[in-house]
This record gives structure tokens, sequence and C-alpha cells, in this order.
């Protein structure tokens, strides 16, 4: 990746920025409320990583100097079954501070990802668990907030998905969904739709 981000989309001084180099985040600060799934400092070497890894990529929120929501995509664990598939990658989180919801950044940093062609090239998965919902700050139960999930995911393509992984199975609020790349070809749609199922194949 380059370290300029590609043209960014500002507005009262905030950027929808990517995909970001490693390089390019290195000087941001992260906002004190992203700790969803670690703390800001650990989450901010997190994207890093990802941002310099060969098939990662991160999207931010800037307000000056300051990131204040982020997505990324990166490969699946090379343990899970979608790490089988050849043109996969996996939504791997998406977060905006507390401060800075209900403004619809969540929805823009994803349009703004899915903007691009980078993703047109793959099936991306995004996995979704109950217990890494931040239900507390946002008020809703799990079933609101799965519905929410849904039509957030939904605004860029993506769909809900049947499948028989045992982490997504454990509780029926966890979801899988996905969405297919306008370049994505049959031969690696049908290669998803095997991986779906695969308790069958081993009983």
């Amino acid at each position: 990746m380059s370290n300029a981000p590609q043209a960014a989309v500002k507005t009262a001084d905030i950027a929808i920025e990517g995909p970001v180099s490693a390089s390019y985040l290195k000087p941001l600060v992260m906002n004190e409320g992203l700790r969803n799934f670690r703390n800001p400092v650990r989450q901010k070497e997190a994207l890093q990583i990802v941002a310099d890894s060969p098939s990662g990529m991160v999207y931010i929120v800037r307000h000056k100097q300051k990131i204040i929501g982020y997505v990324l995509f990166h490969p699946p664990n090379r343990h899970s079954r979608w790490s089988r598939h050849p043109r996969l990658l996996e939504l791997g989180a998406i977060e905006i501070s507390p401060a800075w919801k209900r403004r619809g950044l969540a929805t823009a940093l994803l349009q703004r990802a899915f903007a691009s062609d980078l993703l047109e090239q793959f099936v991306v998965i995004t996995t979704e668990y109950f217990w890494h919902w931040d239900l507390k700050g946002s008020g809703l139960d799990v079933w609101d907030y799965q519905k929410m999930l849904t039509r957030l995911f939904g605004r860029v393509g993506f769909k809900r998905r049947r499948t028989d992984d045992p982490e997504i199975l454990e509780h029926p609020a966890n979801m899988l969904m996905v969405r297919f790349g306008r370049d994505v070809n049959k031969t690696y749609i049908r290669a998803f739709d095997e991986l779906t199922y695969q308790q069958s194949l081993v009983e």
C-alpha cells in the first residue's frame, strides 16, 4: 500500500480514508472509546499489522489526528475452514467510538471501502458473535443488535448465510454474512458454497 490514503472524503474535519498503510497510521492517535475488542493501544498495533500485510486492508474515520473509527479486512485464520478458499477475505472488525456514533459513520466507512474495485475481487465474509457486541453502550438487546448489524452490512451487499460452523451455531444470535464481489467467478462462488457445510463431510 502507498503511504498516502486514497481520496479522502472530508466533512467538518472528519475524513474517511483507505486503504491506509501502517506508516500512515503510526503518527495517529486512537480515540479512547475504541476498546470494544482490546484497549486502544493494542488495537492500533493490530491495525498496523493488518495494514502492513500483503492482503490486509484498513479504512479509518479520522478527526484531525485521532482515529475515531475503523474497519479492517484480512485473510481468515489459517485454522478456520474459510482459509481454504483462495479468494476470501474476512471483515475482521468494525468499530466507531461511542462519542461519534449515530452520525452514519459506520455506513459511510463501509461504503467507502466497497466503493473501490479492490474488494470486488473477493468473497468477503463477516462472522458476527454476540459476545463482541456493544449491547450495554448501544442500549439494544441481542436481537435488536443483530437486526441493526444485518441492516448495516446489508447496505453494502452482505447477505446472511446458513452454515454449520460450530462457532456460529454456539448461539442463535451469531451469524455469518457474505458479499460476493462483482469480479468473483462462479468457480469461487461454488467453492464458498461447499465450505458453508462441512460437518456432514467428516461424519
